[in-house]
């Protein structure tokens, strides 16, 4: 390897958030331009009238103060972080809280930084007055070199409408190109896993799974030295914890998982003051660490720590605009969709017999079962409670039906239960009956939301898994749900649909 090839592997994280810097500064930048030349398309000047409002250079200040502001929001909201969320969904709601704080503080400050004029403080005597000249005096050292009139404020809400769109899509694509760099070995980590139980080997799975986590996952560390050297699936156990300082240097491992929840506390306590004095990063799967999959509050008793949930309420607000969301996108698919609904009814008639719609009774919220349309898309004599189809060459579907599985068409009819009150737009797919009888008590949270035609699994690398298998992205989406979250999803649902990344 060059010497530039290591110097990239080993400061891979600050180089690229160095570059997103600067990448997210002309992205403003562009924006701000972008807004003055829109403003003028859209409202021109008379011919032979001057107005400094028309003239680039009235804006420079404006803009480098909007550049500043932006960056720095993008900062406070987390957007410079290497720890990305689950499908770094978060980072698209930080992109839009950001903006929106940004617009509020450079409109504050337009306020605050205009030119002064003369006025009574500094003609004042006295202790008031001499604090009065000084503000006034500290105040012209930074003010703006514009009056307030001179500002069009059309062009400074066209600019961070145009910042939430670049950025949106500036980091969508910054995401997509990351994801092929770790997908393709380069900046990724070298991670191993204490522990290769039941809470070991689902960490091995999602390393597996989801490769552009930038995570390569060497092997296990385990406690049973009768373990070393066998595989556990496609892994390797190590070595023991005895040997840990060799087995890291051997492998260049930079990061390390504890994943022994049930072991004695001074066990776990004690290997965590090895990991410290190694010098090797490592994260803890706590002990009850499906109760940290919600929302939880860290209290204090004194000195002793609490774990509590926060009272789980259902804002009307929320509610309302949700469903608000649900109806006009129903409405809107179904209405503008009619022509395809009849073209596909005609050909999944002409090529096999039976219904158009599939119906299948399916489980939504709080457990009340519901009729669930979609789109035939099997030959009807394998239309029951099914394996759903592994591949795309599954003979029980049909030729017209792989097209609709594949770009997700023949959940469009699911549009009619959102309509019915009976789905969401976005939340947790529904379940057939026989399979939320052997729910857990884990499992039953899915169904405190309404089912979704969408939601995270189904945009993730486990949609080609089980449902019930990846309950981890419904209870993240049950958790964190909000509007911005929705949108988000949904768009994201738009461009996995384009790619026909659908199911077989």
């Amino acid at each position: 390897m060059t010497r530039v090839g290591t110097l990239v592997r080993r400061n891979f994280e600050p180089l690229i958030l160095s570059i997103q810097v600067l990448v997210d500064l002309a992205v403003v930048v562009l924006a701000c331009l972008g807004s003055f030349v829109l403003h003028n398309a859209i409202f021109p000047l008379e011919v032979g009238v001057v107005d400094a409002s028309y003239d680039l250079e009235t804006y420079k200040e404006v803009f480098s103060i909007t550049a500043a502001v932006c960056l720095l929001c993008f900062h406070w909201f987390g957007m410079y972080s290497p720890i990305k969320s689950l499908l770094n969904v978060e980072e698209f709601k930080s992109v839009t809280k950001s903006t929106v704080t940004a617009f509020l503080v450079v409109s504050t400050l337009l306020v605050f930084l205009t030119r002064t004029t003369p006025g009574l403080a500094e003609e004042s005597s006295g202790l008031v007055g001499g604090l009065g000249a000084w503000f006034v005096k500290l105040h012209r050292a930074v003010d703006l070199n514009m009056p307030q009139d001179t500002l069009n404020r059309p062009v400074l809400l066209f600019a961070f409408i145009l910042i939430l769109v670049f950025t949106m899509v500036s980091r969508f694509i910054s995401f997509k190109i990351i994801q092929g760099l770790h997908r393709k070995g380069i900046g990724n980590r070298n991670v191993a896993v204490i522990g290769a139980g039941t809470t070991g080997q689902n960490l091995q799975r999602k390393f597996l799974l989801v490769p552009t986590l930038g995570l390569n996952f060497v092997g296990f560390i385990g406690a049973d030295k009768s373990q070393v050297g066998t595989m556990i699936e496609r892994s390797r156990v190590l070595g023991t914890t005895d040997d840990l300082d060799r087995i890291l240097g051997l492998h260049k491992i930079s990061e390390v998982f504890v994943a022994l929840p049930e072991a004695p506390e001074r066990d776990v306590m004690e290997l965590v003051a090895e990991l410290d004095h190694l010098g090797v990063n490592y994260h803890v799967v706590p002990r009850f660490y499906h109760l940290m999959s919600y929302n939880v509050r860290i209290e204090n008793l004194d000195s002793i720590p609490l774990i509590s949930r926060p009272e789980r309420r259902v804002s009307v607000l929320g509610a309302v605009t949700k469903r608000t969301l649900d109806v006009c996108l129903a409405t809107t698919v179904l209405l503008f969709g009619a022509a395809f609904f009849l073209i596909s009814a005609i050909m999944i008639k002409r090529e096999s017999k039976g219904p158009v719609f599939f119906r299948q009774t399916r489980v939504g919220q709080d457990g009340k079962a519901f009729e669930l349309f979609k789109f035939r898309t099997m030959h009807h004599t394998h239309c029951g409670d099914e394996v759903a189809p592994q591949n795309e060459y599954d003979p029980r579907v049909t030729r017209v039906g792989r097209f609709l599985r594949r770009y997700s068409l023949d959940e469009l009819p699911n549009f009619l239960n959102v309509l019915r009150g009976e789905m969401s737009v976005v939340g947790p797919r529904p379940e057939m009956p026989f399979i939320v009888e052997t729910y857990s008590t884990m499992d039953q949270e899915r169904l405190r939301a309404k089912p979704g035609v969408t939601g995270l699994w189904q945009i993730s690398y486990a949609r080609t898994q089980s449902i019930h298998e990846n309950l981890d992205y419904d209870l993240y989406y049950i958790e964190n749900q909000s509007f911005l979250l929705d949108l988000v999803i949904i768009a994201l649902t738009g461009f996995a649909v384009a790619k026909g990344t659908g199911a077989y």
